[in-house]
């Protein structure tokens, strides 16, 4: 039976979210830069001021990046769109998919990740939740982990 091609990524709700907070953290880190531009007299406040403004720069970009990366699934493997790259992971090099969970300030942050045979495990984009039961996060990683059952097993 041919399979349908299946993209995993946000819905607009998650998309929209993700935005309020990317234009929180860079409000925050660009008022913090115009106070000490304003406040300090210090002449090597210009390497901290522009190290906040590549740090600005650098979580926007990663924050962009999360948003709109998707994953399509496809008979061949994962095919992961970025705001920055493209990249083909065949099933033959998926050795698991694993919800990565970590606390971040009392809050739980979960992903998915692909685990390689060789290299090192990657995010799947699109799929991070601060949701502690999640369904539409579990909706993705069963998605996913049929199609690779499907194409392992044949």
């Amino acid at each position: 039976m041919d399979m349908l091609d299946v993209w995993i990524g946000f819905n607009s709700d998650d998309r929209q979210r993700a935005w309020w907070q990317n234009g929180l953290v860079t409000l925050a880190l660009t008022g913090v830069m115009v106070v000490m531009i304003l406040t300090t007299h210090e002449p090597n406040k210009w390497w901290f001021v522009s190290g906040l403004g590549v740090l600005a720069v650098v979580t926007f970009v990663g924050t962009v990046n999360l948003i709109y990366g998707r994953v399509l699934l496809t008979a061949r493997g994962l095919e992961f769109h970025t705001f920055v790259s493209r990249r083909v992971i065949p099933w033959s090099e998926v050795a698991g998919i694993e919800t990565r969970r970590r606390v971040i300030r009392s809050r739980i942050l979960c992903d998915l990740r692909v685990v390689r045979v060789r290299g090192r495990a990657l995010t799947i984009p699109g799929t991070a939740t601060s949701r502690v039961m999640d369904a539409e996060l579990e909706r993705k990683q069963v998605a996913i982990q049929e199609r690779w059952s499907r194409a392992v097993n044949g």
